[in-house]
């Protein structure tokens, strides 16, 4: 009796605290040697072969499934001995952002949503959120982490429709948060 109570209590521990684990999983792993920079994004994701990249663009994934969920990391020139926080502070760094991006020559609208600023190995990294309106097609929500190493601006962005947020914010908050350069 005794080992049948313990072998039930023992389950029922086991599925509560698996329950209770609200971990973020299936993510694998980029690393660009050459540019200096990796990160982790979601299984299931693919590169995309770029034939005719804009300028600065290194490189984009995008979901087998959902085609419209996909990531690119963009890199600039900045002055070699520059550091992101001589660019401005992350509002600051994310409002120039955001001017730009709603210039009416690229007729989107953009909404800047939140802005922090994190240190990981000595480094400072800028987290950015914002939402994105484009004609004729769903509005975006992004999340985006900005670098700069050795005379480099890196530019991490992550990329969903503002429906599908709720389902992929942990998996794009972890991705973003993951980026890092060297």
């Amino acid at each position: 009796m005794w080992k049948s109570l313990i072998t039930s209590l023992l389950i029922v521990v086991s599925i509560i605290l698996s329950s209770c684990s609200a971990g973020v999983s299936g993510l694998q792993s980029y690393v660009n040697p050459s540019q200096g920079y990796e990160f982790l994004y979601p299984n299931g994701w693919i590169p995309v072969d770029l034939k005719k990249p804009s300028p600065g663009v290194d490189v984009v994934f995008r979901d087998l499934i959902e085609r419209g969920e996909n990531l690119s990391v963009i890199v600039s020139d900045v002055p070699a001995d520059s550091t992101l926080e001589e660019l401005g502070t992350p509002s600051e760094v994310g409002y120039r952002f955001f001017k730009m991006m709603n210039n009416p020559e690229f007729d989107r609208q953009a909404e800047f949503l939140t802005a922090e600023s994190k240190d990981r190995d000595g480094r400072t990294y800028y987290l950015l959120e914002y939402e994105v309106e484009l004609p004729n097609q769903l509005p975006r929500h992004n999340v985006a982490s900005v670098a700069v190493s050795r005379g480099k601006l890196f530019t991490f962005n992550l990329s969903t429709t503002t429906d599908r947020w709720s389902k992929v914010k942990d998996t794009f908050e972890v991705a973003a948060r993951s980026f890092t350069v060297r």
